[in-house]
């Protein structure tokens, strides 16, 4: 969604020889696999009606063996009919739940992240997270992406870095950075940096999720910035950079065909939402628990329903 959403600013105001040139070249950049298990995928291969994209974030590319290969970002991107607006479900990564066997793995309890583990990471790793979500949410998935954050460094950096707005100072567990708060640039290293923090934070993983959320937001406001349509260079550099940094699966859609259904969708249409649930010890491990199996966010989410379930559900959304 990132890497369409860049695109999208890109493209407004393009003609249709301008789009189709461009999604070209973006097309060329981007790695495609099957993401998606099977099972977990849409049966239908058009854009009508609502739309759902999986998301996941890592350190690391497909292909690395070693160890920690847990997935850092688990979105579900739900587009309701029209392509006006786009809804950020941020599945908590301490989210408790049955993972089916595979890999090697047995099959059992444990926290979501560790489905891309079980999995092997990369496209295996994918796979297997796709199964658990669609077992325990229902929903299928319309194309998936898997994110090189490491790599979005770099496409921070050619952006000339983002403004992000620090509600809690934090300081970093992994380089011992301070951040105050206040809002502030930072560029790639930082941004990514600030937006891993979780402890000591108010909310925990979900301020930590909520940040993730901004981070995407903020990107694409650097991008409009860019005036990138009118920088042929750095334009191609930025495209570059963002398609070395994904791997996706859009489930046997052109992605010409994907830009085009989602040109409507404005940056200002982004809502952040996170999964009613609430964190307890079991067992003396810290598991997230979902309340009252996620409070109906799932069945809208395979519906329409999404907007009305926001509008009834505020402590749960915020707009980006």
């Amino acid at each position: 969604m990132l890497g369409i959403g860049l695109a999208l600013v890109l493209l407004a105001g393009l003609a249709a020889v301008g789009l189709k040139s461009l999604s070209h070249r973006y097309d060329r950049t981007v790695t495609k696999e099957q993401l998606l298990d099977p099972g977990a995928r849409t049966s239908r291969t058009d854009l009508d009606g609502p739309l759902n994209y999986l998301l996941v974030g890592s350190d690391r590319r497909p292909g690395d063996s070693g160890p920690d290969q847990r997935s850092d970002t688990i979105l579900i991107v739900h587009v309701p009919p029209g392509q006006r607006e786009a809804y950020l479900v941020s599945i908590p990564r301490d989210l408790l739940v049955a993972i089916p066997p595979a890999n090697g793995f047995k099959g059992g309890p444990d926290k979501i992240n560790a489905a891309y583990e079980h999995g092997g990471g990369g496209q295996a790793g994918t796979r297997l997270l796709s199964t658990t979500l669609n077992r325990l949410t229902g929903i299928r998935f319309d194309g998936a992406a898997l994110i090189d954050f490491s790599g979005f460094r770099k496409v921070i950096d050619l952006l000339g870095g983002v403004r992000m707005c620090v509600d809690t100072e934090v300081r970093s567990i992994h380089t011992n950075r301070v951040f105050p708060t206040g809002c502030q640039q930072m560029n790639g290293a930082q941004a990514l940096d600030y937006v891993r923090q979780r402890y000591d934070l108010p909310g925990g993983d979900y301020d930590r999720q909520h940040h993730q959320q901004q981070l995407l937001r903020a990107m694409l406001d650097s991008a409009g910035k860019a005036d990138l349509r009118n920088n042929p260079i750095k334009l191609d550099q930025v495209l570059r950079a963002v398609g070395a940094s994904l791997t996706v699966d859009t489930n046997g859609v052109p992605l010409e065909d994907l830009l085009l259904a989602l040109r409507a969708l404005p940056p200002d249409g982004l809502r952040g939402v996170q999964v009613p649930s609430s964190p307890q010890i079991i067992d003396e491990v810290s598991y997230v628990v979902l309340d009252n199996g996620g409070n109906g966010l799932f069945e809208a989410v395979r519906g329409t329903r999404v907007p009305a379930w926001a509008q009834a559900n505020p402590r749960w959304v915020s707009r980006l």
